[in-house]
């Protein structure tokens, strides 16, 4: 799963969630890639360094965190060009998340109110983890 994330955003409790989600699954061969930004509302001002501090000691994150980065518009990294350019659907806000098969291929996009220890994300992961897809 691949989600941007951001430090100061009404969102910013799912952290807690994400990481649940990974404890719970990562043996499995799951994994969450985390995308600081401060693309929406200015929410993520402060250094990868702040923002790593902040990350491990308020919700103690394990999952890998990628510097900062824009994840929309013309200046949107890499993965996220990519991403939205397969989807059609770019982030909106804060804690968009994007479920990806092994194979790479894109399986969803939820958006920031899609709770990421929520029953139709996780059944859809347990879903993936067995080998079947949606």
């Amino acid at each position: 799963m691949v989600v941007n994330t951001a430090s100061f955003c009404g969102f910013t409790s799912q952290y807690e969630g994400l990481e649940k989600v990974y404890a719970r699954y990562k043996d499995k061969g799951f994994v969450i890639l985390g995308f600081p930004s401060n693309d929406f509302g200015q929410q993520e001002p402060g250094s990868n360094k702040e923002i790593a501090e902040f990350c491990k000691n308020t919700y103690d994150v394990k999952f890998p965190m990628f510097a900062k980065s824009s994840v929309s518009g013309k200046d949107a990294n890499p993965l996220f060009k990519m991403l939205i350019s397969k989807t059609g659907t770019s982030p909106k806000w804060n804690f968009y998340k994007y479920l990806i098969d092994r194979n790479g291929n894109i399986v969803e996009s939820y958006n920031s109110l899609s709770k990421p220890d929520g029953k139709s994300i996780t059944s859809e992961i347990e879903k993936l983890l067995k080998g079947k897809s949606s």
